[in-house]
């Protein structure tokens, strides 16, 4: 992920929300695509996301095999061992298989 300088005043740090329904990963077990929500959002220190950086990394999991508890763990640790974030929270909102829809949720840091 590209990293960009956090620009604005020190006086007022956002936090900052990246959310799309375009993700997909592929099921290790079976091989079929896995349609999900993800939505990052982060309190930055330092540097922030560029979202066509994003938009690219999250497109790489395409052809990827893995679980929902595994991909929404590894886009955290990717974003923070990117940007170093204060705090940071992944949300993978995972379409129904067999009836049963999947949430899962990662955090780093403290909350304000």
């Amino acid at each position: 992920m590209q990293r960009l300088s956090l620009l604005g005043r020190k006086a007022s740090v956002p936090e900052i929300t990246f959310s799309t329904s375009e993700f997909t990963s592929l099921c290790p077990v079976t091989g079929q695509p896995d349609f999900a929500t993800i939505t990052i959002r982060y309190i930055p220190k330092k540097k922030c996301v560029e979202s066509k950086s994003l938009k690219l990394y999250l497109h790489s999991f395409r052809n990827t095999g893995s679980f929902a508890e595994a991909v929404t763990n590894r886009i955290l640790d990717d974003l923070v061992r990117a940007i170093s974030p204060a705090h940071a929270v992944v949300t993978g909102e995972f379409a129904a298989r067999g009836g049963v829809a999947l949430k899962v949720s990662a955090s780093f840091g403290k909350t304000r």
